[in-house]
């Protein structure tokens, strides 16, 4: 298996889906990947030479900002948002949606499973 910048990409996909492996690389930025180090997109992963790899290696320290660089560039922006108490940073700091969706239904996925709150009564019980 090739290996760039740390990551195992897949022998048997062609070379423009194997680049997608990499976080923050995805179909426009492996396609321009492949433009501008001179691979043929279609060509798989394993007849890559080791001065292609290279050359895409290169590629992504200079031009791109990818993997480990990236992830830390993302939790450093929330950590921001949560210090100067920004209403998108008291979202992430209360693991609510962030982006506006509802929370009266759904939102499962952040807020995890329910929570049963006892003592509610019904309508029957207050006559």
């Amino acid at each position: 298996m090739p290996r760039l910048l740390g990551v195992d990409i897949p022998n048997e996909k062609p070379t423009q889906i194997a680049l997608r492996y990499l976080y923050g690389v995805g179909k426009k930025t492996a396609l321009e990947l492949c433009h501008k180090a001179g691979i043929n997109p279609q060509v798989r992963a394993r007849e890559l030479r080791e001065d292609e790899l290279a050359r895409l290696a290169a590629l992504l320290d200079k031009d791109y900002v990818v993997e480990g660089q990236l992830r830390r560039q993302i939790g450093q922006n929330i950590v921001r948002l949560k210090d100067i108490g920004c209403y998108r940073g008291i979202r992430h700091r209360r693991g609510l949606p962030v982006r506006g969706q509802r929370t009266r239904t759904n939102a499962r996925t952040r807020k995890g499973p329910k929570k049963t709150v006892a003592g509610k009564k019904g309508v029957k019980d207050l006559r």
